[in-house]
C-alpha cells in the first residue's frame, strides 16, 4: 500500500461505512468507531427511516467502489408518485418523461450492512461497535471514547479524524464549544414532525397496493407517504404539525381520535393498516431539522462529512445520496492533492458546501410541493408539460426534479438555479396564457413551447446574474 496514514472515522452509518470502504481501497489504515451495536447482529432502528430513496448520485458512489451489482438486488424501482385523494382515487405522476429514469426504495439497514461487509473485507479497515465518542481534541488529533461493553474510557489518536456521526455530531459540537476558531452553525426545525407506520404484506407476502411508486396522500398542511420494502410491506410516514391544525401530534392522544383522523383524511390507507394503532402509539414522533455549518474542517486533521456537516429534511430523497456524493467529491479531490490534507479539505469544502446548501433549500421547497402543490391543477399542468418535453426532447429538456435527481454530474447548486428558473418560466407562460397544455399538442407545437420556455428561462437567469443572485 502506498499510504500508511491512519484515518479515524466517527460513525459507521451510511456515509461513514462508504467512506471507510473508499479510503481503505485507496490504501489508508482506517478505524471506524460506532456508538451503536452492530446492526448486522442486533435489530436496531435508531429512530431513523427504515427505507430511503436511492437515485443516480448514490449509484455513482456505488460504481466508484465497485459494488453497484451487489446493491441492485436491494432496490425496488419507483417510477413516480402515486397520488391519493380523500375519495381513494389515485393518479400516477411519473418522475420523468424518460422511461429509464426512476428512483429506488432501499433498506437503510441492508445497504449499511453491505457497505460494512465490503469495508471489513479489506485488511486495512476495522469497524468497532459500542464505542461512543465523548469528545474530540482537534489540536492533538485525538478522540475520547466510552466503551459500553467494558464500561471504560479510552483515547485514540490518528493522522486524520473524520466525523460522519450524523446531525448530532460530537466533532461538530466540539468545533462549536471550543471557540478556538470562528465557527458558524445553524439548526432549523420545521413546525412538523414525523411518525413511522407500516402497511404489512398480504398473507402470501405480496404488496397490498401498487408496488413501483412512492405513494403520497397530500392534504395541504400535512401528508402521508409510503415506500415499498422487499418483503411486501410499505414503510408509511405521517408528516404532521406538532401543535397546529384540527389534528396534530399533540392532540392525537387516543386510539379513537387517531382512527377518526385517518377515516377522515386517509380512508384508503386506513383499510390497508389494521396495525395502525399499535404502530402509532409504539413508534416515536421525531423532529425534522436542517443543519448548516462552516467551516467543515480544522487545519488538515479533522473534517465533517454527511449529516454531520449538512443534515437535510427528507423531502427530496437526497439526504443519503448527498452523503454518498460527499465521498465521490472527496475522492476526486484526493486524486489532485493527495498527501496534503489541509489543501484537500479546503478544496473539498469550497466546491461542496454551495451544493449541500442548495439541496437543503430544495428539500424544504419539496416539503411544500409534496404536501400541497402536487394536488394543485396548475402544478399538475406544469408537470404534464414537463413530462411531454422530456419524453419528446430528452436531450434538450430536464425538469428541476430531473436535474437534481437524474443528472449526477451536475452540482445541486447548478440544478437548483436552472430548475427554479425553468419552473418560474413555465408558470409565467401558463399564467400569461402564452402556452397551454389543455389539449394534446403535436410535436411541432411542443417544439414551439420548448423554445419559449428556453427563452424565458435564459431571460430569468440573466436577470438573476445582473441582480447578483447567481
Amino acid at each position: 500500500m502506498k499510504n500508511k496514514q491512519n484515518i479515524l472515522i466517527i460513525g459507521a452509518g451510511l456515509c461513514g461505512s462508504l467512506l471507510a470502504l473508499r479510503l481503505g481501497q485507496r490504501g489508508y489504515n482506517v478505524n471506524v468507531f460506532e456508538k451503536r451495536p452492530d446492526l448486522r447482529k442486533v435489530n436496531i432502528s435508531a429512530g431513523k427511516s427504515i427505507n430511503l430513496a436511492f437515485s443516480d448520485r448514490g449509484i455513482k458512489a456505488m460504481k466508484l467502489v465497485g459494488i453497484q451489482d451487489k446493491v441492485k438486488p436491494l432496490c425496488i424501482p419507483m417510477n413516480g408518485r402515486m397520488l391519493h385523494d380523500k375519495e381513494g382515487n389515485t393518479k400516477l405522476s411519473n418522475y420523468s418523461g424518460r422511461n429509464h429514469e426512476y428512483i429506488n426504495s432501499i433498506s437503510r439497514g441492508q445497504l449499511t450492512a453491505l457497505l460494512m461487509d465490503e469495508a471489513e473485507a479489506l485488511d486495512n479497515v476495522t469497524i468497532l461497535f459500542n464505542k461512543k465518542c465523548t469528545s474530540v481534541d482537534f489540536e492533538k488529533t485525538t478522540v475520547s471514547f466510552y466503551d459500553y461493553e467494558t464500561k471504560t474510557r479510552f483515547i485514540e489518536d490518528a493522522d486524520v479524524i473524520i466525523g460522519t456521526d450524523g446531525a448530532g455530531s460530537v466533532l461538530r459540537q466540539n468545533y462549536y464549544l471550543s471557540k478556538k476558531f470562528l465557527f458558524s452553525f445553524s439548526q432549523n426545525y420545521l413546525t412538523h414532525g414525523y411518525k413511522e407506520l407500516s402497511i404489512l404484506p398480504t398473507e402470501t407476502g405480496g404488496f397490498k397496493t401498487y408496488k413501483n411508486a412512492l405513494h403520497i396522500w397530500p392534504r395541504g398542511n400535512f401528508m402521508l407517504i409510503a415506500l415499498p420494502n422487499l418483503d411486501g410491506s410499505f414503510t408509511v410516514t405521517l408528516f404532521l404539525s406538532h401543535d397546529e391544525g384540527e389534528y396534530n401530534f399533540n392532540n392525537l392522544t387516543t386510539p379513537e381520535i387517531v382512527i377518526e383522523f385517518f377515516q377522515k383524511e386517509f380512508p384508503d390507507a386506513l383499510e390497508l393498516m389494521p396495525n395502525l394503532i399499535d404502530d402509532f402509539f409504539e413508534n416515536p414522533t421525531s423532529a425534522l431539522g436542517t443543519v448548516k455549518c462552516s467551516p467543515w474542517h480544522y487545519k488538515g486533521n479533522t473534517l465533517l462529512m454527511g449529516d454531520a456537516a449538512h443534515a437535510v429534511v427528507p423531502f427530496y430523497g437526497q439526504g443519503m445520496n448527498a452523503s454518498f456524493e460527499d465521498v465521490v467529491e472527496l475522492d476526486q479531490i484526493l486524486d489532485k492533492y493527495e498527501g496534503d490534507w489541509e489543501t484537500v479539505f479546503k478544496a473539498y469544502e469550497k466546491t461542496r458546501k454551495k451544493d449541500t446548501d442548495a439541496i437543503a433549500d430544495l428539500a424544504i421547497d419539496n416539503f411544500y410541493e409534496m404536501r400541497d402543490h402536487v394536488a394543485n391543477p396548475i402544478f399538475q399542468e406544469k408537470r404534464k408539460l414537463e413530462m411531454d418535453l422530456e419524453q419528446h426532447f430528452p436531450d434538450e429538456y430536464s425538469s428541476k426534479y430531473s436535474l437534481v435527481t437524474f443528472n449526477e454530474d451536475i452540482g445541486y447548486n447548478e440544478a437548483m438555479t436552472r430548475g427554479r428558473a425553468q419552473d418560474k418560466a413555465i408558470l409565467n407562460l401558463i399564467a400569461d396564457k402564452d402556452i397551454s397544455t389543455a389539449f394534446d399538442v403535436t410535436k411541432d407545437e411542443l417544439r414551439t413551447i420548448l423554445e419559449k420556455v428556453k427563452q424565458e428561462t435564459e431571460a430569468i437567469l440573466e436577470d438573476d446574474r445582473i441582480a447578483g443572485l447567481k
